[in-house]
């Protein structure tokens, strides 16, 4: 068949370790044999970062704005270990970070959901999507240990040096305290962007906080959401047939239990870092998780959910056989691809991509898959552990069947 040509460049962010191998693979062997691959190159493996004093990063956030579509890799952040190990001049920010605070993005995870990886809690019979608010709270906090007794207190100054002091608590011996900050303007735009990514894929949108305690903090994302969904975005839902669903954290945490599945939950930014992980495991893997980070201007990066899977990189090195599960790698190509078609006017290309994402279900529900999965799937005992080659290679087999 002739080769998928591509009009647009994706930015393309390479990244570390396992994933960078699978990175590699992926390309050779579901990408580059169908389409005529046309990328913006980015390497945000560690050694590049510290090579550049991590501009790279930032370059690849700008790149992202100007072509609207990113694929981006797992990478590190580092800690005190891995500086020691890659020998780092500093302890480098996230990647991850450093660009959803670029992109102004709100992060939105999915489960990849197959036929014999059932969910654990039984009635979820459809996806459920997260939408992390990743910007401020406890990720951009100031904490301090008072060694003893003493008055904590809020202290705002403004522009004209008036200041405003809040008791915090006044302390009678040594213990701990933290400050946290959020902005209009970067609530506002994770509101819109989980009403747009909402009308985008046509489902529901529950919010929720615990604004009953956190009378001005949170009440202040409630009320923003809401002010923006009805000056903008009520009418359009409706003629969508979705809702837009307002609840307390608690709440809305019993409700997703009770649920079926089918909704967007959007959450703060630690409600989301947890969440995210409780409904990726629920249903089955972090393996089998998308990522997607939209901005209010509609910029996109896809990513797996996942990290640089370290255990199976070592044994890479020495040699071993490994078995890494390359789904939430592969569907990250697939969502960036699927969208630039989508942007470019080349349905070839969302169709391909379609036909990738079945390929590689069906390959896993036909009994081939790597060994994460091999012990979750229902009927075990015929289930085939494969590497990781091995099993993209089982894929390829069946997309070209398709193509």
């Amino acid at each position: 068949m002739e080769k998928i040509k591509m009009t647009t460049p994706l930015v393309e962010m390479d990244g570390d370790e396992m994933t960078r191998i699978l990175w590699a693979d992926i390309k050779k062997e579901l990408l580059e044999p169908f389409i005529e691959l046309k990328t913006e190159y980015y390497d945000l493996g560690l050694p590049q970062r510290e090579k550049t004093r991590d501009q790279v990063t930032v370059d690849s956030a700008e790149a992202t704005k100007k072509y609207g579509v990113a694929v981006k890799c797992a990478t590190i952040t580092p800690n005190a270990q891995r500086v020691e190990e890659y020998k780092l001049s500093q302890m480098w920010k996230s990647p991850n970070g450093t660009i959803r605070a670029i992109l102004d993005g709100t992060v939105f995870r999915a489960p990849i959901m197959v036929q014999g990886v059932s969910p654990v809690v039984k009635n979820w019979k459809k996806p459920i999507t997260i939408a992390r608010h990743a910007y401020g709270d406890v990720y951009k906090n100031s904490e301090f240990q008072p060694k003893g007794p003493g008055k904590a207190e809020l202290v705002f100054t403004d522009d004209h040096g008036k200041e405003t002091r809040q008791t915090i608590f006044e302390f009678q011996g040594p213990g701990v305290l933290q400050g946290q900050y959020n902005t209009d303007a970067s609530i506002s735009s994770f509101a819109h962007s989980c009403f747009q990514y909402a009308l985008d894929v046509k489902q529901d949108l529950w919010f929720a906080t615990k604004d009953t305690i956190s009378k001005q903090y949170d009440h202040r994302f409630k009320d923003i959401f809401q002010e923006i969904f009805d000056a903008e975005y009520k009418e359009r839902f409706a003629k969508a047939g979705i809702e837009y669903f307002y609840t307390l954290i608690d709440d809305a945490v019993a409700r997703v239990i009770r649920s079926g599945g089918g909704f967007i939950w959007a959450c703060k930014n630690y409600d989301g870092d947890v969440m995210s992980d409780m409904v990726s495991t629920a249903f089955g893997s972090l393996a089998m998780m998308t990522s997607v980070l939209v901005s209010p201007e509609g910029n996109y990066e896809y990513e797996a959910a996942h990290g640089t899977v370290t255990r199976h990189y070592y044994k890479y090195l020495k040699g071993e056989e490994t078995s890494t599960n390359p789904m939430a790698t592969i569907f990250a190509w697939t969502g960036a691809l699927r969208k630039r078609g989508e942007l470019d006017g080349i349905p070839e290309l969302e169709a391909f991509a379609d036909k990738l994402e079945r390929a590689c279900v069906e390959t896993i529900e036909s009994g081939v898959m790597t060994k994460d999965l091999a012990g979750l799937w229902e009927g075990a005992a015929q289930a085939k552990a494969v590497n990781s080659l091995e099993f993209l290679q089982a894929i390829r087999a069946k997309l070209e069947k398709k193509l």
